[in-house]
């Protein structure tokens, strides 16, 4: 169980749906996960989990123009000083930084490149429990439309470093590092990919991408990209609300 996060760490991933009931139905018989309901003073938020552990959580959609999407949650050791530097750099402040009852403190930002993620200080919460196992979160990427900026960004306001990789193409894929070990990745989005808006992306590590994948989309999601990348077997999914979710079966042979 993980008992801290370094700065910039991803560190929890919830799902903000418009309609939670039916998001609940569908990721809980996707992934073997259970959801627990924290009552009306939480807003009727979720917490899953999977084998008992913590993994993420469901609560309701705020933001009609985002609709159902997925959040990431880097770690800090002091969101209100995190926010500053946010704004500081270029980002932007959208929500907060507020408590979240005695289970710590968050903020809701965006990059200069206009992807959102949130930030989270823990008090008794300290973040997922399970990562890096099936069930849980294995990776996260931000896709950006200037890696440069982003790049610069994510250092002054969390102070991540970075190592670059060369893909087929010229590509580059950056790794985000905190005391020289990797934490996320990021990549500049190019013109194939369809028109894509900056965003964090959540992998879920399972048995089995494919048949994970096909019982998704047997269950009304969407698939956007099913292949094998040197880090394991992946696919991207959207849910039937429209919220984008990726899968991976990492290869133990690959180290970063």
């Amino acid at each position: 169980m993980t008992s801290s996060y370094k700065p910039g760490t991803p560190c929890w991933l919830d799902l903000g749906a418009s309609d939670v009931d039916a998001a609940e139905e569908f990721y809980t018989s996707l992934f073997g996960w259970t959801a627990q309901n924290m009552g009306p003073e939480a807003g009727n938020y979720r917490i899953l989990l999977k084998n008992g552990k913590q993994i993420g959580g469901i609560g309701q959609a705020t933001d009609a123009a985002r609709g159902s999407s997925w959040a990431i949650y880097l770690a800090s050791d002091d969101v209100d000083a995190t926010a500053n530097l946010v704004t500081k750099y270029d980002g932007e402040l959208v929500a907060g930084p507020m408590d979240v009852m005695d289970l710590g403190r968050m903020a809701v930002c965006q990059d200069p490149t206009g992807a959102y993620f949130s930030v989270w200080e823990p008090g008794k919460h300290i973040g997922a429990e399970l990562t890096g196992a099936p069930g849980g979160m294995q990776w996260a990427e931000c896709f950006t439309s200037d890696l440069e900026r982003a790049t610069s960004f994510y250092g002054e306001v969390f102070g991540l470093k970075h190592e670059d990789t060369a893909l087929e193409g010229g590509m580059v894929y950056r790794l985000f590092t905190q005391n020289g070990a990797p934490v996320a990745g990021s990549m500049q989005i190019t013109p194939d990919m369809g028109g894509m808006s900056s965003c964090w992306v959540a992998y879920i590590n399972v048995e089995d991408v494919d048949a994970t994948a096909d019982a998704a989309l047997a269950k009304g999601a969407t698939q956007m990209m099913r292949e094998t990348v040197p880090a394991g077997r992946v696919a991207w999914l959207q849910d039937p609300q429209g919220a984008t979710i990726c899968l991976m079966k990492p290869d133990p042979d690959f180290t970063m």
